[in-house]
């Protein structure tokens, strides 16, 4: 009788052993991010445009870079970002890059407004607890990811700290983010 009870009691402990190792890991990725899974991949989030806040725009004029640089991120995000004057773990950061045209309106002659021609998009999630060491993808509190518009699920950036860091040294200090330009995170 006593055999028995153990052998049910050993299944139990195996099978919830197995349910945890399975689901565990898929569930942490999705606590920390819903576009990170498990070995670190960002996936492109989209719906970004209707799920998410508009930070802030950069208008670029001239360079590969040129048009509008418009900047998303969670509700929720930034609710903490008023609260501690930092990004949460986890945070998701979207730029799109959009080229622009310029006309004249009874507004003003010149006019820039952005187009439908998305260049690219740039995407960080914030890692405060250094989840991915060793991933060329992620370092400094932060994961990078760079999207074209032909293919949304393949994340062309390859090394962070080769394609995306240089453009944020100067940020460096805020946590290489541009916060001046996100009106959105000052709380009124």
């Amino acid at each position: 009788m006593i055999m028995n009870h153990l052998y049910k009691v050993s299944i139990g402990v195996i099978f919830s052993t197995i349910i945890s190792l399975v689901f565990y890991p898929a569930m942490a990725a999705e606590e920390f991010s819903p576009y990170v899974d498990i070995k670190g991949n960002i996936n492109f989030p989209d719906g970004f445009r209707t799920s998410m806040v508009h930070l802030g725009s950069w208008f670029v004029p001239k360079g590969d870079a040129s048009g509008f640089h418009d900047v998303y991120t969670e509700k929720k995000t930034v609710e903490a970002y008023w609260k501690t004057g930092k990004f949460p773990d986890g945070a998701t950061i979207v730029k799109e890059l959009r080229a622009s045209k310029a006309n004249n309106y009874t507004t003003g002659q010149g006019v820039s407004y952005a187009t439908n021609n998305i260049k690219q998009w740039f995407v960080m999630i914030k890692d405060a607890k250094g989840r991915f060491s060793g991933n060329p993808l992620w370092g400094d509190g932060w994961g990078w990811a760079l999207y074209k518009p032909d293919n949304k699920n393949k994340n062309i950036s390859t090394d962070y700290k080769v394609d995306c860091q240089g453009c944020h040294i100067p940020a460096k200090d805020k946590d290489w983010v541009y916060v001046e330009a996100y009106p959105t995170l000052k709380k009124k």
